[in-house]
């Protein structure tokens, strides 16, 4: 037998083990009106109260989980788009800027023109 089908085996055989050992009792709602005396009854109800309340807790835990995750991606998100805007203002300030240089460039051109033609026609 190779080391790989021992392993195999004795790790079918741990399951099998486990499967026959010890019943474990199950938390969850039971029926507790088909309980006969009165502290069978109560012990049962007791059970489900504590079941309910183990459930309401972990559930509450998880619900406030994600609701911190989903705060802290929402302030990350918030700080993304800030960065944005103030990437997208500035290159709206560049592009502002550069549209005024080339006017300003293409009046200096016009305006020179246009003095030489006046002294052109003076002469």
């Amino acid at each position: 037998m190779t080391v790989r089908n021992a392993f195999a085996a004795s790790v079918l055989l741990s399951l099998c083990w486990s499967a026959n050992g010890h019943a474990q009792d199950v938390p969850g709602i039971e029926i507790c009106t088909v309980e006969k005396t009165m502290e069978r009854r109560t012990s049962c109800l007791q059970s489900n109260v504590d079941f309910l309340q183990k459930t309401i807790t972990k559930l509450a835990t998880d619900h406030q989980q994600k609701l911190d995750a989903a705060n802290r991606q929402i302030a990350n998100l918030m700080s993304v788009v800030a960065g944005l805007q103030k990437l997208v203002s500035d290159l709206q300030a560049a592009q502002n800027k550069t549209a005024d240089d080339l006017k300003k460039k293409a009046d200096a051109p016009a305006a020179k023109e246009a003095a030489p033609v006046a002294k052109d026609g003076a002469k």
